[in-house]
C-alpha cells in the first residue's frame, strides 16, 4: 500500500489534486477533517483546549469557536505550540487508524494523506512519496482575494503565517505546478497516478 503525503500552501490547488486522486481510486485521508473530528464536542481534545485556553473558546452550542481560538494563537508562537501539543498527538493517532483501516480493507489501495502542515508536523513520517502542490505566492494571494473574498492584507497574512515555499519544495518528491490551467493541473495529477499505479 503506497502511503502518499500531499501538501501545499493555502490556495495552492491541493484540494483539486486530492479530488482527482480520489476519482482515480485513491483513499484520501483529510487532515483538516481529522482535526475537526478530534475537536468535536465531547472529545478529550476539546476539553483540553477549553481547560488551557478558557471557556470563551467554546461556542454556545458546545462546539469549538475557531475564530476565538485563532485570535489567541494566531500571533502567539507559544500559545500555538501549546495548541499543537494538545491536537497533534490525537490527529496522528486518528490518521494512523484511518490508514490502517484503508489498508485492511484493500492492501493494494493507494492512501493519500491531504495534510497542509506536513513540513511543520509530519515530514519525518515514513511516506512513500511526498507530493507538493505549488503556485507562486502572488497567484495564491490572487485566488484568496478573487475566489474566497479575502482582503489583500488578510490573504497575505495567511500566506505569511505558513511555512515558506522553499521549505515545502525542499521535501518534495513530486511537485505539481498548479499555476497554470485546471486542465494542466489535472494532467500532471493523472501522470502522477500512472506513476503510482505502475510502480
Amino acid at each position: 500500500m503506497p502511503l502518499i503525503a500531499l501538501t501545499g500552501g493555502i490556495a495552492s490547488g491541493k484540494s483539486t489534486i486530492a479530488r482527482r486522486l480520489a476519482e482515480r481510486g485513491a483513499v484520501v485521508v483529510d487532515a483538516d477533517q481529522i482535526v475537526r473530528d478530534v475537536q468535536a464536542p465531547g472529545t478529550p481534545v476539546l476539553a483540553a483546549i477549553a481547560k488551557h485556553f478558557g471557556a470563551d473558546v467554546i461556542a454556545a452550542d458546545g462546539a469549538l469557536d475557531r475564530a476565538a481560538l485563532g485570535a489567541k494563537v494566531f500571533a502567539d508562537a507559544e500559545q500555538l505550540a501549546q495548541l499543537n501539543a494538545i491536537v497533534h498527538p490525537a490527529v496522528r493517532a486518528e490518521s494512523q487508524r484511518r490508514f490502517d483501516a484503508a489498508m485492511s480493507a484493500d492492501p493494494t489501495t493507494v492512501v493519500v494523506y491531504d495534510v497542509p502542515l506536513l513540513v511543520e508536523a509530519r515530514v519525518d513520517d515514513p511516506w512513500d512519496l511526498i507530493v507538493v502542490a505549488h503556485a507562486p505566492g502572488d497567484e495564491r494571494r490572487r485566488r484568496l482575494v478573487e475566489l474566497r473574498g479575502m482582503a489583500e492584507d488578510a490573504a497575505q497574512a495567511r500566506i505569511d503565517a505558513q511555512v515558506s515555499d522553499e521549505r515545502r519544495l525542499a521535501v518534495a518528491d513530486v511537485v505539481i505546478d498548479t499555476a497554470g490551467t485546471l486542465a494542466q493541473t489535472l494532467s500532471q495529477t493523472d501522470d502522477l497516478w500512472e506513476r503510482i499505479a505502475t510502480s
